[in-house]
Order: structure tokens, then sequence, then C-alpha cells
């Protein structure tokens, strides 16, 4: 049975609850020493969502995810899946105001996140969002710590236990029109957007992309680095749930333990960014494991070049696919498939899942013909519902036809492969997180010592492209490049802060007095390149 046909009507429960128990003792998540069984995660999801219907979590609730790269945060989408809830997907890394304003636009009932990590106490962080967010009435940690909770704070082991044997309500999902993830992305501004997913945009496109991959049930997936990534709930998760294969997770990345956990489990498929591949592919240059049992991967959420697209094919994943993904369409709009011939496989995206329907469109909205340069478009049951409480911002992103704008330049050549030429919006890719400039610079303009100040994406070879600040200081100021660095981190999530900071006398103009960004960047570029060795 193809993957799509299993995705097809159901909802994300009824997938879980249908592999469960086909094959209830077939390992499905393996995370250090420990092995979840599809039964098991079926069973430990059932009991908190139990748990969570107690505390009065219904259908259509959110629950804000705010967790690394745990089991938990799996078990605790499936409950919400269960529960006919919305998972909200937060990003760790987020600063207070970032996660502050997506809680309270998302009007979230639960977060579920760690006690502490990387440094953060999450306990202290949601106790104090309990009183300053009249919607959120719930905080669930996980960790091992003997604290003390009370009767809106729970430990994540003694809630799920709460809930065994106890019975889920039945409830009627609609796939096509039931949200099941609010993913915040930012917009053309900079502007956090909360991007409404249903089940089926997200079970379809998974199914979609582990069909072109030829995923099966013999195979271990590994590279899920952010698993609240519209990439890692997706194909990362779903996409292993409806092969019914094997998913390896990595609490952080790190390429040395990457590479280790590829060897150890004999890990078959391997998703990741560029990044991803290029540090792991330097790793193994010194101490070289057996990486024999991969046979394929997915790269995606980053520009990679051709030249370091064929020595990864090469040195570490052989047939490598190269995917277009973003997170208004449940991730993969288009991929290279294992057989494409090598000149597609390394130039271009590929052709579009099956079921997608891809436009060029000139500026004024005409459909282009092949070969030509335009706006890429997309219609198909992967694109989004639409922009969370935002019917103004969805209305303009989509054309009298249906199709979703994306923003990104492209054009389909005559066998039908899509190439990315670039992006219309001015986006900065960096270790696959979207970083836009207008957000970084507002930060900036605020300093005392900054005049004015743009930021441009220059070209890495492992990040794909760094975050560089040109900044016009006030006269007279004296600031140097950390100082306006620690003034981003206070306040942007680390992989928004400037790589590189830049103090110019004068910024290159239009005839109109607008920046010349492109310019800018090649002026960096080129005095960053004579900086090396």
């Amino acid at each position: 049975m193809a993957l799509a046909e299993r995705a097809a009507g159901r909802s994300v429960a009824q997938v879980l609850e249908e592999r469960a128990r086909e094959h209830p003792e077939r390992v499905f998540l393996v995370f250090g020493d420990r092995r979840l069984t599809y039964g098991q995660v079926n069973a430990r999801s059932s009991a908190l969502a139990a748990a969570l219907h107690e505390l009065g979590v219904e259908r259509g609730d959110r629950i804000a995810l705010d967790l690394p790269n745990w089991p938990e945060f799996v078990l605790s989408m499936f409950a919400a899946a269960k529960l006919g809830a919305v998972i909200v997907p937060l990003n760790p890394r987020y600063t207070v105001p970032e996660l502050q304003y997506m809680l309270r636009h998302s009007e979230a009932t639960v977060v579920v996140c760690a006690e502490s990590f990387g440094g953060v106490d999450y306990l202290q962080l949601f106790e104090n969002f309990l009183t300053s967010l009249p919607d959120l009435q719930y905080v669930v940690t996980v960790g091992e710590e003997d604290l003390w909770y009370d009767d809106r704070i729970y430990q994540f082991e003694d809630l799920e236990s709460s809930g065994e044997g106890r019975q889920v309500p039945e409830l009627v999902v609609d796939p096509a029109a039931d949200t099941f993830a609010i993913l915040y992305t930012s917009g053309t501004m900079g502007k956090p957007k909360g991007v409404s997913l249903s089940h089926e945009n997200l079970l379809v496109t998974a199914a979609e992309t582990a069909d072109s991959l030829r995923l099966t049930s013999d195979d271990i997936v590994f590279g899920v680095a952010t698993v609240f990534h519209v990439f890692g709930i997706g194909p990362g998760v779903l996409g292993t749930l409806l092969a019914g294969a094997g998913l390896v997770l990595q609490e952080q990345f790190e390429p040395a333990a990457a590479l280790d956990l590829i060897e150890r489990h004999r890990v078959t498929v391997h998703y990741g960014v560029p990044t991803v591949y290029i540090t792991e592919m330097r790793e193994n240059e010194g101490a070289r494991r057996d990486l024999s049992s991969l046979r394929a991967g997915i790269v995606a959420g980053a520009p990679i070049g051709d030249e370091m697209m064929r020595r990864i094919r090469a040195d570490l994943c052989p047939n490598l696919c190269v995917a277009y993904s973003l997170t208004e369409t449940a991730s993969t709009v288009a991929m290279t498939r294992v057989d494409d011939p090598e000149d597609k496989a390394v130039f271009t995206v590929g052709r579009p899942l099956p079921g997608s329907e891809l436009r060029i469109l000139d500026l004024d909205g005409t459909i282009l013909p092949e070969e030509s340069l335009g706006e890429i478009a997309i219609r198909g049951r992967g694109v989004m519902k639409g922009y969370y409480r935002q019917p103004g911002e969805t209305s303009h992103s989509f054309d009298e036809d249906g199709y979703f704008l994306t923003g990104d330049l492209g054009m389909i050549d005559e066998d039908g492969y899509l190439h990315i030429v670039g992006r219309r919006k001015e986006l900065i890719i960096r270790a696959g997180f979207n970083v836009y400039p207008r957000e970084v610079e507002d930060r900036l303009h605020a300093h005392p010592a900054v005049l004015d100040v743009t930021v441009v994406g220059l070209p890495d070879d492992v990040l794909g492209e760094q975050v560089c600040a040109c900044i016009l200081p006030v006269e007279g100021a004296i600031i140097t490049g950390e100082e306006i660095k620690d003034w981003c981190r206070s306040t942007l999530a680390d992989y928004k802060v400037p790589d590189i900071v830049r103090f110019f006398d004068s910024f290159p103009l239009t005839g109109s007095g607008k920046v010349r960004r492109v310019e800018l960047a090649r002026m960096v570029s080129a005095e960053e390149s004579s900086r090396r060795p």
C-alpha cells in the first residue's frame, strides 16, 4: 500500500492507532538508552490524553510544546491528536518576548516544557506566564527533579501515570477541516504569523515525501534536528509513523555524536539541513565510522551548492535528495528522487509531489511558460488553511485561483523540474532557520549608538548564510561589534543574532534613497574574503 493511501481520510490519532494494532512491538522511537514501541507510544499518549481531559482540555484547545528533541514531544503531540486539540510547537531557543507573544496569540491553555534546558529555568519562566497570560491554565514539565508542584503545574510522568486506565472520549475528526498544528513563521516584515495546518495537510505531505524517498518499515530514520519544525513534525515523525519505520532522536545536533548514532543504530535514511551534512562530513574525515547502512536522505531548509551536494553524496550519504519545503505547505513542495539523473539531482529541487500544482507567475500575476523566471505559486492538499487570526494576511497570500504565493523566485524546466533562483522576500536562511532582516534591524534601531542599520545575508560554507549587521553609528559614538551582538541577544533568539557586524560611514543608495542591499552584501563579502588567509 502506498503511504499516501494510508494517510487518506485519516486523522493523526487514527494512523497511530492503526500502526499500534498492526505492529505493537516494533520500535518507533529511540532516544539514548530508551526504546519506545508503537504500542507503548500509543498507550502512553492515550494515558496523557486522558489526564489532560480530566484537567478540562477539550477539542480545539491549544497545547503549546516547548521541548527539545525528546520523546515527550512526540507523546504530547499524539495525546493532543487523540483529544482533537491543536499543538503549538515552539522553539526552545525563543526569548521571553517571543514566547509570550506566541502563547498569547495562539491562546494556548496548556504548555508542555522542560523543567530546565540549556541553562534556562523553564519551570520558573512558565510559572510567571501563568499570572500574565489569562488563557494559560496549566504547565506540564519534563524532568527528573523532585520539585514542588501545585494544582496548575504538573510533572509529565505523574500526569501521564494519573491517566493510565482512563478512557479518552471518542470524537470524530474531519482531517481536511480540523486544525492539528499552528506553527509560527516570520512574515514579510519579520513579524510572527501562525500557520494553521490540518491533519490532512501534514499527513498527506508526509506520506508523499516518504513515498518519494521509498521509505519502508525496514528503515531507520535519523536527522530530525528540530522536532518542533514543520519538517520534523511532518516528514520526520509522521512520515516515519506512516511507513512503520524507526526514528532515532538526538537531543541537540552535535556532529561526532550524530555519526556515532548513525553507525550504532545502522541508520538507513538521513534528514538534515546543509549545515548538518557539512559538519558531519568534516568530522568524519578524522575518525571514519562505518556509515554503509545509509541508503538515502533529504537535505532541505537552506541553499546548497552543486559541488557540496556532489561531495556529500559521494562521501557521506548516497542518493541524497533535495527538498523544497515551506511551513505554509506543511513542508515538502518538491523534491528530487533517488533515480533522478545526476544533473537534475544536483542542480534542481526536483519535481512537485503528487497532488501539488505549481505555477510560475509574473509580477502582475500572469502565468508564465516553462523555462521562465518568476514567483513560485502552489496549490494542493498540503497548503495551509491560513494564518491563524489573520484573515487579511491570508487573503493577500493567495491568488484568485487559490494558489499560495511563496515570494520565492524560480523556474520549471522542460522536464518538469523546479529550479530555485532566489527569494523575492529578503529572507536569510541560517543553518535552516529563517531570519528576516527587518526584525533584527528593528532591534538594532533601538540602540542609542545606532543611526541606521541594514542586515544582509552572506554566503557561508557551513551555515548556508551568515547574518551581517551593517551599521551607521551616531556621530561621536563609540561602539563595538560585541556590544551590538549582546544588545540583540537580550530579545532575539540566538540564531538571529548577527554573526558579523560591520561599521560604515555611508551606505550605497538607489536614486530613490533606498539601500542597495545586494551591493552592500557584495562589499562585505569582498572584505571578508580579503581577511581570510
